[in-house]
């Protein structure tokens, strides 16, 4: 059977988002500062987004007759995002999550327009509203940052 463009895709945006969850959630628990409150807050609602769409995706990947990635290893190598520390002051945490909800964004959109050229209108859509949500985070995040 051959791999399609959608497919392909729809794993990355599992590998990127499960990397881009935990990385989110470990800034999280490990932001310190002023803005403590805040900062923790906004970040609790980054890694919940993340994590609701861990199992969506898997689904909408078994929708298409692919098995979601069996081993952790495999989703950290095939992440896209970088599996560095997520360590440093509040605003180095709130700009690595940032860079990392820019990179998946990107990956949202190759889905969509994958899934647009392969008639998968539902996953388009379903990447459109996740490119909104991530729209909406950076906003928050670039608010916050600057």
């Amino acid at each position: 059977m051959t791999t399609t463009d959608t497919q392909q895709q729809l794993t990355q945006v599992f590998n990127d988002n499960f990397v881009a969850y935990y990385r989110s959630h470990v800034a999280h628990v490990n932001i310190m500062g002023r803005n403590f409150r805040s900062d923790h807050k906004l970040l609790q609602g980054v890694y919940e987004r993340r994590q609701a769409q861990i199992d969506v995706i898997a689904e909408l990947l078994r929708s298409l007759t692919v098995f979601m990635p069996h081993c952790l290893n495999d989703v950290t190598q095939g992440s896209h995002i970088t599996d560095q520390p997520i360590e440093g002051t509040a605003d180095e945490l709130l700009e690595l999550v940032r860079e990392d909800l820019e990179h998946l964004k990107q990956c949202y959109e190759e889905l969509e327009h994958a899934s647009s050229e392969e008639g998968h209108e539902e996953i388009a859509n379903y990447a459109q509203e996740q490119i909104l949500d991530l729209a909406r985070s950076l906003w928050m995040l670039n608010s916050t940052l600057d």
